[in-house]
Order: structure tokens, then C-alpha cells, then sequence
């Protein structure tokens, strides 16, 4: 870990503005407001259901000619413009942000890599958390499309123990109305993680700790983000294939899509070559002045609900397939996902606000926003190496250089929310408590 002599003094301060924010983050994930914590944030919003537009027009969009070529200088400055005040606001050492359109490709590095200063690079892995849930979900769309499972399932049929397990869905899993409770609600569990972040967990260690604090509410009666959902349908993919979910992401998704540097890494810890260290204010020694370096921990706790590692060009081409279903999944799946979105925002394993489609995540140390827009043919991804919030986050006057910035928002959202804003539609985050 290191000490409060190699934190560079601007994060130095915004570590420490950030750290009632800590508890929220908890080791991976932060819910909607008033929603429990959990390995990584939705981002719902406040959008009606019909938050894609036109659902056949964004499945049916071609690429554009020039999507691989540069965007225009002028584009390119605007972006980049925006990009850095977001990120001189932020709490992260490092990120790397790119923007894909039918007009062309922009990606760029901003800040550290690690304390040491060590420069962020275009092309560095990082952990993708929460972003993960959408990869999982698809495979359980994809299996639906095949006819080797119905999404009227009920949990119950494929794994035991489960409160109210004989009436919960499938498709409430994946949109986070089963009542599962997240097992990071699991008090017990989590002081077992804070105390050894480098332990190694079994999928069914922490079902049976979300199972231990659920129900919340009846099936379909309510919303409450739970890593737990996520964990179980990974479970469930499993058994209806017979197959290694890792090696199932690999064949259904990564080889597909030629997503060479994304990765599914089990119960390693180790990220490929180049990454980034991640920081973090979880965890049992973690003070603002000395964040811990949680580049090491263990991401298995976190299984088909926040394990997966990428990289920025990958995440572009992936932001893409799952908004409009290309290379995925068929037209008549990938309605059913667009037009799957309630009240809150989420949908099928997937979030929308104001037409842009995707997830964000927050797993100690890193925070990831990956995002679609369904009228405009744009992808938006973000990657950091920190996942601690700041700007709005207290009382303090002297809290941020902007006094018009009063959210409280974590740095690939930050930077999310200015990108998407340049672009001509911005992001709305849900409200942080």
C-alpha cells in the first residue's frame, strides 16, 4: 500500500474529500439511491420505459464508412476539452476515455497509471466490474434464443435454497426485481472480505450469503441492485450448458465480437500485460491519505457479476454489439432487451438514460462506464483506476474547483456525463447518497 509521501498532493485532497463516500462503494459496487450497495453501479435513471426511441432503427444501423478512420481534429478538440476539466475534477490517477461514431474513432489517456507515475496508456487493461452483468446477461438471452432455457424460468428449477426461489424469474434476476439481496449486504461476508481482499470465493459461497439476507420484497414487487441476481444466473448458465462460464464468455462473446484483449480471469488476480494499479478507500487500512492498492484482490467474489477485464478499443466494439444486438444476439432477442427498460432505468442485465444504453461498475480500485446511443449510432467508454466519488460528496466549501460541479460522482461517470454532453445528449446519472 502506498504511503501518504507518494500520493500526489491534488489527489492527495481529493482522496480525502471523497472518503464519506467510501461506505457507499463499498468492495465493488454502489446501487441507485436508496438501493443497496453491491461490486458495481447501474447508473438507472429516471427515464420512462420507452427510453429507446426507435428500437428497429437502432438494430438495423450499419456501421459507418468511416467508424476506424480519426474524428475530425475539431471534434477531437471539443472532446478532449471536456474530457481533461472532467478528469482534473475526478479522483483517479489515471483514465483512458474513447468515442466511437459513424464519423470516426477517438481515444486518449489522461494522467497515471499508478502512484509512481507511471503514465496512463491507450491499450491498458483494467477491471471492468459491473459491466460484466451485461455480458452475462446476453449469454442467458443467447440461450433463450436457442431454446435451451425459457426466461419464465423460475431460479428454483436450477438452483436449490433460494428464498421464494419456485416463483422468481429469470428475466427478474437479470432486471433486479427478484428480492435477492445483494450478498454485500451480507455484514459477515464483508468483514470476511475486508480482512483478506486477496481470499478466493466460490460462486456458491456468496449465493448463500445473499440468501442469508433475502428476501427484500416478493418477486416483481420492487428494485434492489443485487450482485447476487447476476451471480445466480451465471449458475444457471453453467448448468444448462455444462460448460465453464469463463470458457462461455470466451467462445460466445470474445471470440465472436474479436475481442482480443478482454479476458475472463477466474480466480486469478493477475490483469494482462499493460494495466493499470487500481485505488481504492475500501478495505480494513485504506485512509485519504493512503488509499490502498487494490490491484492484487482477489476478483472471484465477484464471479459473472463483476470479473471481467478489457481494454478501451474492446469495450468501443462491445458498447456497440450490445446496444444494437450485432453479433450477439437476433433481431427479435434484441427487441425484447431494448424495450425491456422500466421506470427506474434497467432492464435486461442493461441500463438506459436519455436513449444511451450500457452499464457502469465500481470494483475496488477501478470504476468503468461503457455506454451506447441508440439514436446516434455513438459509443462512450470510460476507464479509470480509482473508484472513489467525489465533487458534491460533502458539505465542504472548498470541495471542488467548480461550485456549479455539486454531484457527487464517480471519475468514469464524471467523465461520461462530459463526453456525452460534448456529444449532443448528455448521460443522467441517478443520484449518489
Amino acid at each position: 500500500m502506498p504511503s501518504s509521501r507518494t500520493v500526489p498532493p491534488a489527489l492527495r485532497r481529493a482522496f480525502a474529500l471523497a472518503a464519506v463516500t467510501a461506505a457507499l462503494i463499498l468492495a465493488g459496487c454502489s446501487g441507485p439511491s436508496g438501493a443497496a450497495p453491491g461490486t458495481a453501479s447501474p447508473s438507472p435513471s429516471t427515464s420512462p420505459a420507452g427510453c429507446v426511441a426507435d428500437p428497429a432503427r437502432t438494430i438495423a444501423a450499419k456501421p459507418g464508412a468511416k467508424t476506424m478512420s480519426p474524428l475530425s481534429a475539431e471534434t477531437v478538440a471539443k472532446l478532449d476539452a471536456v474530457a481533461a476539466k472532467a478528469f482534473a475534477l475526478g479522483a483517479s490517477p489515471g483514465a483512458v476515455v474513447g468515442v466511437r461514431t459513424p464519423e470516426g474513432t477517438w481515444t486518449k489517456a489522461y494522467g497515471n497509471a499508478d502512484l509512481a507515475g507511471t503514465p496512463m496508456q491507450v491499450g491498458m487493461h483494467t477491471r471492468i466490474a459491473s459491466l460484466t452483468k451485461m455480458y452475462t446477461a446476453t449469454i442467458v438471452l443467447q440461450l433463450a434464443q436457442e431454446g435451451r432455457l425459457k426466461l419464465d424460468d423460475t431460479i428454483g428449477k436450477y438452483v436449490d435454497g433460494i428464498p421464494n426461489g419456485d416463483t422468481i424469474t429469470l428475466t427478474q434476476l437479470a432486471d433486479m426485481t427478484s428480492g435477492v439481496a445483494s450478498y454485500t449486504m451480507n455484514a459477515k461476508l464483508l468483514e470476511k472480505y475486508f480482512a483478506d481482499p486477496t481470499a478466493v470465493y466460490t460462486p456458491e459461497e456468496v449465493i448463500q450469503a445473499g440468501a442469508a439476507v433475502s428476501p427484500l420484497f416478493p418477486p416483481g414487487e420492487g428494485f434492489a441492485y443485487s450482485n447476487t441476481n447476476t451471480v445466480l444466473l451465471g449458475k444457471v448458465i453453467e448448468k444448462v450448458t455444462g460448460q465453464d462460464v469463463g470458457r462461455l464468455m470466451q467462445t460466445r462473446i470474445f471470440d465472436p465480437l474479436h475481442l482480443a484483449h478482454t479476458s475472463w480471469p477466474g480466480t486469478s488476480a493477475a490483469l494482462p500485460e499493460p494495466y493499470a494499479r487500481g485505488y481504492t478507500l475500501n478495505g480494513n487500512s485504506a485512509t485519504p491519505d493512503a488509499p490502498a492498492d487494490s490491484t492484487d484482490w482477489n476478483p472471484s467474489w465477484s464471479f459473472t457479476a463483476g470479473e471481467i477485464i478489457s481494454d478501451i478499443d474492446d469495450l468501443l466494439t462491445m458498447g456497440r454489439a450490445l446496444g444494437t444486438g450485432q453479433g450477439l444476439v437476433d433481431g427479435k432477442t434484441q427487441t425484447l432487451r431494448l424495450t425491456s427498460f422500466s421506470d427506474i432505468g434497467y432492464g435486461f442485465g442493461l441500463s438506459c438514460s436519455q436513449g444511451w444504453v450500457g452499464h457502469t461498475g465500481d470494483l475496488s480500485g477501478y470504476n468503468t462506464s461503457l455506454f451506447y446511443d441508440t439514436a446516434t449510432d455513438t459509443t462512450v467508454a470510460v476507464q479509470t483506476n480509482s473508484d472513489i466519488a467525489s465533487g458534491g460528496c460533502t458539505t465542504s466549501p472548498t470541495l471542488t474547483d467548480d461550485p456549479g460541479d455539486a454531484i457527487c460522482q464517480t471519475p468514469a461517470v464524471r467523465l461520461l456525463v462530459a463526453l456525452t454532453g460534448e456529444l449532443g445528449t448528455a448521460y443522467v446519472p441517478p443520484p449518489r447518497k
